[in-house]
């Protein structure tokens, strides 16, 4: 963690709103960990403040006069490399714009619930206690997705199956792949996914700690950047060759075995208040290795935490096949970390190497 001489993670704080300057100082300030080094109230402020202070993280309001919070996040990560969060509005616009940051080098999103609701407020102070904490153990550099936009109206054409090269995999057999991310995860399942050609014979879930406003707008961006179909998953999709889906936020996935099928059954948090993160990677990678009696690949990738870990072990119980991405390319190698330390993962790869991977299983 990077922590200044006090002991404490240095923070600044960018919003062109006086009020939530205020809600952001509140909360950290009362935390010993945290040393609030300075507010902007704009993005040319923020760029100033981050070359000027050095803060350990910045937490970065989207929309700001003069200059917005990208903008000023692409300035900052060219002249003074900070790690930063982006705090986003839980809207169709403020996913868009808060992948548009993840791409330019955000850490992390944190996003702005803006209701009066105590609970909303319960929940606010604690996703940005964590994201500023985690912050403070990430990485600023890492591979960021650089796959080209899919042209509109383009049909991608089908990859020839590849040949394996060496490989502890290599004559193994799958049906189905599951992957799971958080911290950092938007950007890493891009690099992954973009490698992976559109007649990819197994169907793929993709499990990642987003918010419900998040995943539909997230699988659209990866639909357009990506050669398989990806689209967010509904209750009673069926995982099918050259379909990836992505678990809607606000609840939980499971998949459960209808005939020769393997078929999402989404079901509220409430029914499995034992997983703290949501959706679960856990419940995800668990229930599908029942779903496929271990006849499938399970890829945990950057996160903080241990989410993944009991699904990988349950599912090396049943023979199937595990990656965990390594930690020099990690955001944060929490996820990761727990499956390589648990002894549940077969390959420990870069980020750059797993999509590749994954699909020399055509061979």
């Amino acid at each position: 963690m990077l922590t200044s001489r006090s002991g404490k993670i240095r923070v600044l704080i960018v919003d062109d709103s006086s009020f939530m300057r205020m809600a952001i100082r509140s909360v950290l300030s009362k935390d010993p960990s945290f040393d609030i080094v300075g507010t902007a109230a704009d993005g040319m402020e923020g760029v100033e403040k981050a070359i000027a202070l050095k803060p350990d993280v910045i937490t970065m309001d989207v929309e700001m006069p003069r200059m917005d919070g990208i903008a000023a996040l692409r300035q900052i990560m060219a002249k003074a490399p900070t790690r930063v969060l982006m705090v986003s509005t839980l809207t169709n616009e403020g996913a868009k714009a808060t992948f548009e940051a993840l791409d330019a080098g955000a850490i992390d999103y944190i996003p702005k619930n803006v209701t009066d609701s105590a609970e909303a407020q319960h929940i606010f102070r604690e996703e940005l206690l964590r994201k500023v904490r985690e912050a403070g153990k990430s990485h600023v550099g890492r591979i960021a997705a650089s796959s080209p936009v899919r042209p509109a109206g383009v049909t991608p054409v089908a990859a020839p199956p590849t040949r394996p090269t060496a490989s502890r995999f290599t004559g193994k057999k799958i049906n189905y792949v599951g992957i799971g991310a958080s911290t950092g995860g938007p950007v890493a399942l891009q690099e992954v996914l973009s490698r992976i050609p559109v007649n990819f014979p197994y169907g793929i879930i993709v499990g990642i700690h987003m918010p419900k406003a998040f995943t539909g707008p997230y699988a659209d961006r990866l639909n357009a950047k990506c050669s398989m179909t990806i689209r967010e998953a509904v209750d009673g999709d069926v995982l099918k060759p050259g379909l990836a889906l992505v678990a809607p936020g606000g609840m939980h996935t499971t998949l459960v075995r209808r005939g020769t099928s393997v078929v999402v059954k989404t079901v509220p948090t409430s029914a499995y208040p034992q997983y703290v993160y949501i959706p679960s990677v856990d419940l995800m990678i668990s229930s599908m290795a029942e779903a496929t009696n271990g006849s499938m690949l399970g890829v945990i990738l950057t996160g903080m935490g241990n989410d993944g870990f009991k699904g990988m072990q349950l599912l090396k119980s049943k023979g199937g096949l595990t990656i965990a991405q390594d930690e020099a390319t990690s955001t944060i190698y929490g996820m990761p970390r727990a499956c390589v330390e648990g002894g549940v993962a077969d390959e420990v790869l870069p980020l750059g190497q797993i999509g590749f991977e994954i699909s020399k299983f055509m061979g």
